[in-house]
């Protein structure tokens, strides 16, 4: 039988991902380096400039380690570092050092991050290897729990070598390492201030204090939230601006209107249904593209009706993808068969239409389904919707007149966004649609969402099966092994219904031609250390 070799797998795909970095034959030598090194230069940014965004969606929470929702990351990123970030070249998504100067790999398991010297968190105290292994402890065993403790439940042991050596040993070979480690989706790698966490408790998420770029000053409900230039930050020259407002909007056209009046220069995220607006308009930049994403409509799979797995199969039969992405997606996205997305090279299939697997459109399938379902008379279901998300209610509005095809009669409730995400989170809903975003490995697109006990299986769909194979995909570093079982366990899901797969779409950002050196990168991030405005 032959033996894998699992550190030169991890090696060739560390180099595959990295790009233009270099990976060292000598594996036991420094397997990444940071492009700088040594104490923060003396050369230190001039800051000018004060740039005002519109963040449209719920923010709930600035505590990195306790989020859901990439609208917190787009400002969190700003506050925070990881040990790796991500970067883009245009083509590829890469993870680079961040606040670790290197990264070096003894053996499949133990990991050695070496820091960068003289980092300090905006309080002052130090970031060193105990401040990281605070971190990765609070996530990986903190209480409250952390919705991201998965991402670290394979950390065996977390050893401080010296102030800043940190070694990680995992009980097994750790495909997701990478990402887990980030700071920006990634999150369980995002390093807090410890001196901050036990000062404010569990006021931290408004009360952030990391390493990055800007410091957090404010956060005044329903008005904005204010960040100021970190004038320590590690890397030279950087950030550019002075200060930097994240102005709390509810309605994106008002949001825009603001845009084109001059009086805020950009928005974290467009709606479709203003992207023409913002195309024919000469002073603004459209950011965006097919993005790892994947939308769907959710069923509650712990109560009726929608604990009847022919309903739920009848469901995702009778969602005609092709319209729901013309009038509901604007024409804009690409129907998704599974959950797994377009920039998931390693993984997505191009032919996946034709190859038999997923889920599509076949309304007569969908009525031999709901003919098997325990209710044969029509159903009542409540679709909650809100007016968030990059359509708001044009899916509910879209999908609705597909289930009464099929015996369902959707009862559209329009909740505020605040009052969606609570019932969401707390399973108090028969139909909703939403989208999960910014995914950049099969790992976070399936694990934490449809695992037994997810912290984000909101429906409550179970399959111990799906858990073993997701399981399984964690620790395998062979991208080939790795896909069999994901698409197994896709198709687990896909089968049984655990939700409706609709699309992938892109997500679109907009900025003022005064904005400048904005760096696009397609995990819906809104980073601004390299932003300056005229």
């Amino acid at each position: 039988m032959t033996t894998i070799d699992h550190k030169k797998i991890l090696a060739e795909r560390l180099s595959a991902r990295f790009g233009r970095r270099t990976i060292l034959k000598g594996l036991g030598a420094g397997i990444l380096t940071a492009a700088t090194s040594g104490a923060p230069s003396l050369v230190q940014a001039q800051q000018s400039g004060h740039i005002k965004i519109a963040s449209i969606k719920v923010i709930d929470t600035l505590d990195p380690h306790f989020t859901g929702f990439l609208s917190s990351i787009q400002i969190i990123n700003n506050i925070h570092n990881g040990l790796l970030k991500i970067v883009y070249d245009g083509k590829n998504v890469t993870f680079e050092p961040d606040l670790a100067e290197s990264w070096d790999i003894e053996g499949d398991k133990v990991h050695v991050f070496k820091l960068r010297d003289g980092v300090k968190f905006h309080d002052g105290t130090p970031c060193d290897a105990e401040a990281v292994k605070f971190s990765l402890l609070r996530v990986k065993e903190g209480e409250p729990k952390s919705p991201h403790a998965w991402k670290l439940a394979l950390l065996d042991n977390i050893e401080v070598i010296d102030p800043l050596t940190v070694k990680l040993t995992f009980s097994q070979p750790y495909a997701f390492l990478p990402v887990a480690l980030n700071g920006s989706t990634g999150r369980a790698g995002t390093i807090v201030s410890p001196a901050a966490v036990q000062k404010y408790g569990a006021d931290y998420g408004r009360n952030p204090v990391g390493t990055g770029p800007f410091k957090f000053v404010s956060w005044k409900e329903n008005d904005a939230i204010e960040l100021e230039a970190n004038p320590d930050y590690f890397e030279p020259g950087l950030p550019k601006l002075e200060r930097a407002t994240f102005v709390l909007m509810n309605e994106a056209s008002t949001a825009l209107a603001a845009l084109l009046a001059g009086q805020i220069d950009g928005m974290t995220d467009c709606p479709m249904q203003l992207v023409d607006q913002v195309e024919a308009f000469p002073n603004a930049n459209l950011y965006g593209e097919i993005e790892g994403n994947y939308t769907f409509v959710g069923m509650n799979c712990k109560r009726g009706p929608f604990d009847d797995i022919n309903l739920r199969r009848a469901v995702a039969w009778a969602l005609d993808r092709d319209t729901l992405v013309k009038q509901a997606y604007f024409g804009r996205a690409q129907k998704a068969f599974t959950p797994i997305s377009p920039p998931m090279t390693d993984f997505f299939d191009p032919d996946i239409a034709t190859s038999g697997r997923g889920q599509w459109f076949d309304l007569e399938k969908a009525k031999a389904y709901r003919s098997k379902a325990a209710n044969q008379g029509e159903v009542e279901a409540v679709y909650m919707m809100a007016e968030r998300g990059p359509v708001g209610t044009r899916v509910a509005q879209t999908v609705a007149p597909m289930l009464a095809e099929i015996g369902i009669k959707a009862k559209l409730e329009l909740v505020e966004p605040a009052t969606w995400v609570k019932r969401r989170n707390g399973s108090d809903f028969d139909l909703y649609d939403f989208e999960w975003v910014a995914d950049l490995d099969p790992d976070e697109t399936l694990y934490p969402e449809f695992r037994s006990d997810g912290a984000w299986n909101f429906g409550g769909w179970v399959n111990t099966d799906f858990d073993d194979l997701c399981a399984q995909a964690q620790v395998e570093l062979d991208p080939a092994a790795r896909r069999a079982l994901y698409n197994k366990a896709e198709d687990l899901l896909m089968d049984e219904a655990g939700i409706a797969v609709m699309a992938h779409m892109p997500i679109y950002k907009v900025f003022s031609n005064r904005v400048k050196g904005f760096q696009y990168i397609p995990a819906d991030l809104v980073n601004l250390h390299t932003v300056s405005i005229d």
